[in-house]
């Protein structure tokens, strides 16, 4: 608990005079006021997260968390177990759509096992954090123990610092897991209050009597555990994932070093719910890459009161929105510090109106 509480203490609001002046900055670019429409935006809020009125983003990471879940034994899943641990093995030989869309944008991959039920073999680029071998069914109890939700948000952080001391620019989340999007669902529907069938959705690609039985499963397990939604370590332990309270971490401990964090989808979002509950202030250091297909998602971006970058109807996780969402956010920085100012360029500003 020392580790957490100490980095929740270490969050601090935006800076306020680096955003003032990010958007002094934006309005003598040559080009109308406001013209770039979010990417301005985007780029004000880079500056109050890192602090500076000129954000640069040059060093990139997409962390991906993989693990299993008991709750897969329900039939939550099109996908039998396995494929956990081969796809972290795909992502590790680099021939994932996170590789790619990474290699992309410029960023590195970083592959964590939180909890992955197989025993992966060691591997250069494999960082180990196993808590176990996989929650446990969440129906018949709790998934995880309180020190082992703790654990996970704590690896999380434990990473985040890691990679800041190297020099991290911006951060993004991805994850792997067959099974984890009914967790993220139970927590969604924890946190937000609403219903469990309006947050959850079709996963690796249900039909309709395996999504029912899926909305029934997260029931009995909400009837089962009866998960504080004041708790967030409360909700994580009984109804979450080893690889969502990591994410939690990860998020938690880049914010409280003034990095941003382009979170990816569904399960990401409910990773960054776990972290809002934990510091509100967190929330001002997300940025949305994109809206899921899974309908939960849209209820978590509304209680954090985010607005996606994008809407391109993807469901993979992996972090490859986070990938698209971070392409943007360096974009928009470059804007900001790489455009002339009208002086600069000797053109003509328009002249404000004096009404």
């Amino acid at each position: 608990m020392a580790l957490l509480e100490k980095v929740l203490r270490e969050i601090e609001p935006l800076d306020e005079k680096a955003m003032a002046a990010a958007r002094d900055r934006q309005d003598i670019l040559t080009k109308p006021p406001g013209s770039l429409g979010r990417l301005e935006e985007l780029s004000v809020r880079l500056a109050g997260i890192m602090a500076v009125p000129m954000p640069r983003i040059e060093r990139k990471a997409i962390v991906t968390m993989a693990a299993d879940h008991g709750i897969a034994t329900e039939g939550v899943s099109a996908y039998p177990q396995e494929v956990t641990a081969q796809m972290v093995l795909n992502f590790l030989h680099g021939g994932a759509a996170i590789n790619v869309l990474a290699q992309h944008t410029g960023a590195k991959v970083i592959v964590v096992d939180m909890g992955v039920a197989s025993n992966l073999e060691a591997h250069p680029g494999l960082l180990r954090r196993r808590i176990a071998n996989g929650t446990r069914n969440m129906t018949e109890g709790p998934a995880m123990t309180r020190e082992q939700a703790l654990e996970s948000i704590e690896a999380g952080i434990g990473i985040a610092e890691q990679e800041v001391e190297k020099g991290l620019d911006i951060i993004g989340t991805g994850d792997m897991g067959i099974g984890n999007t009914t967790p993220s669902s139970a927590i969604t529907a924890v946190i937000t209050g609403e219903p469990v069938v309006k947050v959850t959705g079709r996963g690796t690609g249900l039909d309709d009597l395996q999504l029912n039985n899926k909305v029934e499963q997260i029931n009995k397990a909400l009837n089962v555990n009866r998960p504080d939604p004041d708790d967030p370590l409360d909700v994580l332990s009984k109804v979450g994932g080893f690889e969502i309270g990591g994410l939690s971490g990860v998020i938690l401990g880049a914010a409280a070093h003034r990095v941003p964090v382009v979170i990816d989808g569904f399960i990401s979002g409910a990773a960054a719910l776990i972290a809002a509950g934990l510091s509100p202030a967190v929330r001002d250091y997300l940025i949305a890459s994109h809206v899921s297909v899974e309908i939960g998602h849209r209820a978590i971006l509304k209680k954090l009161r985010l607005r996606p970058l994008l809407d391109l109807e993807l469901r993979l996780g992996e972090g490859t929105g986070a990938a698209l969402g971070i392409s943007l956010a360096e974009a928009a920085a470059r804007i900001l510090t790489g455009m002339a100012t009208f002086a600069e360029a000797g053109v003509s500003q328009i002249e404000e109106s004096k009404g």
